[in-house]
């Protein structure tokens, strides 16, 4: 299937045409129907967008071709989201940042703009995250169900389930919940079916 049919086109058009502008979901004059307007349009953008999902005011994912995001889930205000898989009930603060590829560097002979793109590695966000206000998230990353991303923080490692982490780079901090009520099973999964430097397909 081609990615930018003309129903991806059309709407991708109208989103950021007119979408996007529209007043955030929380204000008094038009903000539900804002929210319902760019949540229909993102339907029909990205691979996946589940129930009740909140777009807000200013996002930009660019094509939006290679962006999942389950029910219940939102973007921030004004974020910048590159090819990511988000899970259910994500919680985002305003500007947030997800990239997904990296400029080549290696050849000092050579202009850094002339030198193409890395690969691209989607970010993973498990269910029921929250990340606050203007995190940046760095390509390939995993962060794991339950976690916390405090405000400002830059995002080099994994982060695992239930952990709160901070800071530039950030760290972990506490864990929500004692780690031996963390299950098992969890970090096995993440540990078994995670390479952050493979190309990720989004299906």
């Amino acid at each position: 299937m081609n990615k930018f049919s003309l129903s991806k086109v059309f709407f991708l058009i109208l989103y950021y045409g007119f979408a996007r502008y529209l007043p955030c979901s929380y204000k008094p004059y038009g903000g539900k129907l804002a929210k319902k307007v760019r949540h229909f349009c993102c339907k029909h953008i990205f691979v996946k967008c589940g129930k009740d999902v909140n777009i807000e005011h200013g996002v930009d994912f660019e094509g939006g071709t290679e962006l999942e995001i389950g029910s219940y889930s939102g973007l921030g205000i004004n974020s910048w989201i590159g090819p990511a898989k988000i899970g259910k009930d994500v919680i985002m603060g305003r500007e947030v940042i997800i990239i997904s590829k990296n400029h080549k560097y290696s050849d000092s002979t050579k202009p850094i703009h002339l030198q193409g793109y890395e690969q691209v590695r989607p970010v993973i966000i498990e269910d029921d995250v929250w990340i606050g206000t203007r995190v940046i998230i760095l390509p390939g990353r995993r962060i794991g169900r339950g976690a916390v991303i405090g405000a400002g923080s830059v995002v080099t490692k994994d982060v695992p389930p239930y952990a709160v982490v901070g800071g530039n780079p950030a760290k972990i901090l506490k864990y929500r919940m004692s780690k031996s009520r963390i299950s098992p099973s969890m970090e096995q999964k993440r540990e078994k079916g995670h390479n952050p430097n493979k190309r990720i397909t989004l299906e």
